[in-house]
């Protein structure tokens, strides 16, 4: 039977990897099992049913064993910790279901209350990630009264999704594998950018955008 805080390590570095087992065991956590890639993760979270699970997205195919792990662990609480600073492999770790992200620079003394917090279901985000979060979404927001012929259009959080991908150069296909959508309910959404901001298709529309202002 797997424990309250029985914890599986996901790192490709042996001696990391060793650092990060001390530091739990001596710290009340029981570590289950290592990992030293996505595969050997997936299976020992089938196998261990662990309350928690520390993965470092480095490791091949990371934010996909995220998604893995949940579904052959459901009950696993998943938290990244990673040398990644990138506001995107957040945004990837957390839409693959990981409950917590952490930087590896995080003090010892403070990661094992960090993890801790996340298996009581709070947050655990980098500042400087919350911060950028809190930019883009002021930044949204005085787009949504700027852009489109109207003075006005408002594109729900969905449809900015979809725009600033369409704004990269996505194709629908990319743009529905990335959201993790239909390509079907991608196209819906163009045609709803494209009524709102009252041009004729998806490449004015992206140049609408574009003269808005950054994302």
């Amino acid at each position: 039977m797997t424990g309250p805080e029985g914890v599986i390590i996901c790192d490709e570095h042996p001696v990391f990897r060793a650092s990060l087992r001390s530091l739990l065991d001596r710290t009340g956590f029981v570590v289950r099992d290592e990992a030293s890639c996505a595969e050997e993760a997936i299976a020992a979270a089938a196998r261990e049913r662990p309350a928690l699970c520390v993965l470092d997205i480095e490791c091949a195919g990371g934010v996909e064993a995220v998604r893995d792990i949940r579904a052959a662990s459901p009950e696993t609480v998943v938290v990244v910790l990673t040398a990644s600073r990138d506001r995107d492999d957040f945004l990837a770790a957390v839409r693959a279901g990981a409950d917590g992200y952490l930087p590896k620079q995080i003090e010892a003394a403070s990661l094992p209350d960090a993890l801790r917090g996340v298996l009581r279901g709070e947050a655990a985000i980098p500042p400087t990630l919350v911060a950028s979060l809190v930019r883009e979404f002021r930044s949204r927001d005085r787009r949504r009264t700027a852009v489109g012929r109207n003075d006005g259009a408002t594109l729900t959080p969905q449809e900015w999704e979809v725009a600033h991908r369409l704004a990269d150069g996505l194709t629908t296909k990319e743009i529905a594998e990335g959201l993790r959508v239909s390509p079907v309910t991608v196209r819906r959404h163009v045609s709803s950018i494209v009524a709102k901001l009252e041009v004729p298709d998806r490449e004015a529309a992206v140049a609408v955008l574009e003269s808005a202002g950054p994302s």
